[in-house]
């Protein structure tokens, strides 16, 4: 049997397992955000803003002709996200960073590019955007953006700029929360934008059916410590800034986690045998209810299987 033969045989034995557990449990913490909650705006400085509470959180730059953007939210609230950074900054977005494919990050794309914007992302995230996706753990089918909507730069592996002032880093995170997971680091103000690669008050989402899995989360996790240093100001996907400690208390949770559930597969557990072991009820008090990271983690996993060591 050859390796990719191989490897089909274990994602339909994992995918029969997934099917097999109880309905809405894989989409027990469906992956959206308040619709009704209000705009915060803060500035991290005098030209960086923090823009919440429309799904995501998002990060613009002021610049001497324009304003970059990471990040915009769902597409319901991007007239109002606009109109926000309009009304602090008094331009528009040209360029806007996607941290990765999901709608919730990704709802400015169209109208910053049918006014011409720039919008960069990794290579995978333009391929999702541009393709239907069905999401089995949150039950849900995502249309592909129009063709205006999707990146129209991107890379692989790293890049840089300057803007406005500042020395901007950016860089994949490898197959992680989704596979096109990327950071972006502003130099001078030591912000470091992580999106959905860094949760808070939750356990992280590993979507598997666009290649997330726990050992890439551990790894890209890891990424952002190196990254980091104690006065680094961390911007997760939703939530508070967040401190180099947080994310190293997220990436040692989820280094013991994968070792556990992979100790759990190689003893033949399925996905409800693991949930009912509650193998992470040590961590349960502060990122609550596992379920639909052990169920994800074990689809992930499967779809690693000889890059873990196989089964014996």
């Amino acid at each position: 049997m050859n390796a990719t033969s191989d490897r089909r045989n274990f994602l339909k034995s994992a995918l029969g397992a997934a099917a097999a557990l109880p309905l809405g449990l894989l989409g027990a913490r469906a992956h959206s955000r308040s619709q009704t909650t209000s705009l915060s705006v803060e500035h991290l400085t005098d030209s960086l803003l923090l823009i919440s509470g429309s799904g995501c959180n998002i990060v613009a730059l002021k610049g001497p002709d324009g304003v970059l953007m990471v990040d915009g939210g769902s597409a319901d609230r991007s007239a109002e996200v606009l109109q926000a950074i309009e009304h602090e900054f008094g331009s528009a977005p040209r360029i806007l960073f996607n941290t990765h494919w999901h709608p919730e990050h990704v709802g400015c794309n169209e109208r910053v590019g049918k006014a011409g914007g720039k919008i960069i992302a990794h290579e995978n995230t333009k391929l999702w955007l541009g393709t239907e996706v069905r999401q089995e753990w949150a039950h849900r089918v995502v249309e592909p953006l129009p063709v205006r909507a999707r990146p129209n730069s991107t890379f692989y592996t790293t890049g840089k700029m300057e803007f406005g002032g500042e020395q901007i880093d950016y860089g994949y995170l490898g197959q992680a929360h989704t596979d096109g997971d990327i950071y972006i680091f502003f130099r001078q103000a030591n912000v470091l934008v992580a999106g959905d690669v860094v949760s808070v008050g939750s356990y992280p989402i590993l979507d598997y059916t666009t290649g997330g899995w726990i050992g890439g989360m551990t790894d890209a996790t890891q990424q952002l410590v190196n990254l980091s240093n104690e006065s680094t100001r961390i911007i997760p996907g939703t939530g508070p800034v967040q401190t180099r400690a947080d994310v190293v208390a997220e990436q040692q949770m989820l280094a013991k986690v994968k070792d556990t559930l992979w100790q759990m597969i190689r003893k033949g557990f399925g996905a409800e045998d693991m949930i009912a072991a509650a193998p992470t009820k040590e961590f349960d008090p502060k990122w609550g209810n596992p379920d639909l990271l052990i169920a994800n983690a074990y689809m992930g996993m499967y779809g690693h299987i000889r890059e873990m060591g196989g089964v014996v």
